[in-house]
């Protein structure tokens, strides 16, 4: 086996990510104290490279780039040159995207930033090719050995603008929640709408889950018909694009066009969470098929995928694979020839191609098409006279022979990584997928990763870890890890009725006051006060692909407040939520979870009781019913649960319909509980 010609320190290092860079002449080191201490004592600049390892465009800049020895030698002269991995080091990313977009007024990854000794930035982009990064380095290398003086002054500048940047600030008003508040907000979002196609009318797409999670619940809450025929048509047009895996379930990033066709072919593990919720929570609310369809797909491919024997879930599979002339290629693993498809599909490819448009609608590109819907399986059954029964059954032949065609090339690269918040989120995919569907397998693998976060990442003082790989556990647990976390025990409570979720969810919520709340502001710091300190301190509040850490925050402590009477959770809550009015209005986009949480205090926001031996069986039949506004409560024994105390008797099953801790006569009959619900509705 031939040695590499170079390996660096990032050899030792457990990022996948960082490992790719491990054998560029480049010499990269990984962020930590011992870095910065050479760079302050070598009184060198940081180079600092962030990425992921599932990003097609750091995959390019390396290959141009940190793979070129004449490249290098200047990097190596210069600085100290530092890789981190975004996703296990959010709060690095963070600081220095901001400075980016700053100086830019633009981001992204692979972000490239130069910072003094002491992390403060003086220059950054994205991705630069060869030429332009050769020349910007040399001039910034000597411009510090020169004249370091006006290096210096720029850096502080810049560093006070990121941290006042961001900052909240405490809203002394008295809030007045109203709906007038989220229908303007929604009139104002309408207008970006893509009504033909769904998501928002420009390109590139993202499915945006919290976006449509919420626009879903408004429509249902306020029947309002045309919002819910522009969520629906959104959803279906997702499900049918090529944004979605056709042939191995699971969903891509994002759509580089305006019709959800031809992905950015990466799989990341949040999207795919987030949309088994959203989907699972689509048909309970509208029964389309399609959206069932979509859930056991998308679980197929994570469980194929994604999922560790021990019961972790992987980060994510890379948007480039190795084609047919052995080189990488973005999406080479996934798209078709025509002269493939004929070659396995034989009689049925005439068929197949009209049903997945391998015609021009799917063309792509170099004679590639990418599989893409336009209609039903009812429409186009019908529209070939087949009995949808017997088309089904020919739709899943084909996807298990192109399966098992697409295995015999080189699969994506597999980021195996653990991390606690995405796993929460999927997770609560799975609890979600098990509330709306009842399949008992869902719970099962639930379970597992309940117990795996639990066993793993829960530290004996309370506190998290956020990664795990090859059974090391390296990196202190960020605000969206517990907020995440909290979130899916607190689901999970609610489909097994098993208390020790919920205290665990409350344990962690209890931690978080502790290391990351601010009493000034009364918001959440998105890293603990006892990490090392950057050279600022933020707070995320914007809901972006990941809704915000704050936003997950102030939900779960309004759940919470509700299962343990705990006013100073609704209290902050409460505070929190009235911090973001300002910002919500003119962009209601990046803050759908606060609109989310702000829906729970303007509508009627229900606590449903149950107590009894058959508390079990009857919140199932209550999880068929979409009810968004709705938490669950129940035991079968005794409780000392606030919502359960001193309700439970030992011949009865009753059901108590509360709002603001005033309920209605106890029920024995679910459907008599559902009723009550629609009459305090209306």
């Amino acid at each position: 086996m031939n040695q590499p010609k170079f390996t660096n320190s990032l050899a030792k290092e457990s990022s996948p990510y960082l490992q790719q860079h491990a054998h560029n002449p480049v010499n990269w080191y990984a962020w930590n104290e011992e870095t910065l201490e050479l760079a302050r004592k070598e009184n060198k600049l940081l180079l600092i490279s962030i990425g992921y390892s599932t990003c097609h465009w750091c995959h390019v800049m390396e290959e141009e780039s940190f793979e070129n020895e004449d490249v290098a030698k200047i990097m190596n002269q210069y600085f100290i040159n530092v890789k981190v991995d975004r996703e296990e080091r959010p709060d690095v990313d963070q600081i220095y995207m901001n400075a980016v977009q700053l100086m830019t007024g633009q981001g992204g990854w692979p972000l490239n930033c130069i910072a003094l000794p002491n992390g403060k930035p003086v220059w950054g982009g994205t991705y630069f090719r060869k030429e332009e990064w050769i020349k910007t380095l040399y001039q910034i290398g000597e411009l510090y050995l020169q004249k370091p003086e006006k290096v210096v002054e720029y850096a502080e500048k810049l560093t006070l603008g990121i941290q006042q940047h961001g900052l909240i600030q405490l809203n002394k008003e008295k809030p007045i929640f109203s709906k007038k508040f989220i229908e303007e907000t929604i009139q104002k979002w309408e207008i970006y709408f893509d009504e033909h196609w769904g998501g928002t009318g420009k390109a590139p797409k993202f499915a945006m889950p919290n976006n449509y999670h919420f626009l879903l619940r408004n429509a249902y809450q306020n029947n309002n018909e045309s919002l819910k025929k522009y969520v629906h048509n959104t959803l279906n047009k997702i499900a049918l694009g090529g944004i979605f895996d056709h042939v191995g379930g699971g969903f891509c990033r994002y759509s580089v066009d305006a019709k959800w066709h031809i992905p950015h072919f990466e799989k990341m593990l949040y999207d795919n969470g987030q949309m088994v919720s959203l989907y699972a929570d689509a048909f309970l609310a509208s029964k389309k098929k399609l959206y069932k369809e979509t859930v056991y797909e998308t679980l197929k491919f994570v469980e194929r995928e994604l999922l560790d024997q021990s019961g972790g879930f992987y980060s994510a599979l890379d948007a480039d694979s190795i084609n047919k002339k052995g080189k990488l290629e973005e999406g080479a693993f996934y798209v078709w020839t025509k002269e493939e498809l004929k070659k396995h599909l034989s009689e049925d490819f005439s068929l197949f191609s009209d049903y997945y448009n391998v015609n021009e609608f799917g063309f792509w590109e170099h004679d590639n098409y990418h599989l893409i819907r336009s209609t039903s399986d009812k429409d186009f059954s019908t529209k070939h006279n087949i009995k949808l029964v017997d088309f089904k059954k020919k739709v899943a032949h084909w996807k298990e022979v192109l399966l098992t065609e697409r295995s015999k090339r080189k699969t994506p690269r597999l980021d195996d990584k653990i991390l606690t918040s995405w796993n929460g989120i999927m997770l609560k995919g799975y609890v979600d997928a098990y509330r709306v569907f009842n399949d008992e397998h869902f719970l099962e693998i639930a379970l597992k990763n309940a117990q795996f976060l639990e066993q793993y990442m829960l530290k004996e003082d309370g506190t998290l870890y956020r990664n795990y790989k090859d059974g090391k556990t390296t990196i202190n647990a960020y605000l969206e890890d517990y907020a995440n976390l909290i979130d899916a025990y607190i689901a999970l409570y609610e489909v097994c009725l098993d208390e020790k979720w919920l205290h665990l969810a409350k344990n962690l919520t209890d931690t978080s006051f502790d290391y990351f709340f601010d009493t000034d502001s009364k918001m959440f710091f998105f890293t603990s006060n006892k990490d090392a300190k950057l050279i600022a301190r933020k707070m995320e509040i914007e809901d972006n692909v990941i809704p915000a850490s704050n936003s997950i925050m102030a939900k779960n402590l309004f759940k919470l407040s509700h299962y343990f009477g705990n006013q100073h959770y609704l209290k902050t809550s409460k505070q929190m939520l009235t911090n973001m009015l300002e910002y919500i209005p003119n962009y209601g986009a990046a803050y759908s979870n606060w609109l989310d949480l702000y829906s729970n205090f303007t509508d009627r926001y229900f606590e449903i009781a149950v107590s009894g031996a058959d508390a079990l069986k009857i919140t199932k039949e209550l999880h068929q019913e979409y009810i968004p506004n709705k938490l669950i409560c129940g035991s079968s024994t005794d409780s000392d649960l606030a919502l359960l105390k001193n309700r439970f008797t030992e011949n009865n099953t009753l059901i108590y319909v509360c709002v603001n801790n005033a309920c209605q006569l106890p029920v024995k009959e679910t459907g008599q509980a559902i009723e009550q619900i629609k009459n305090l509705q209306q």
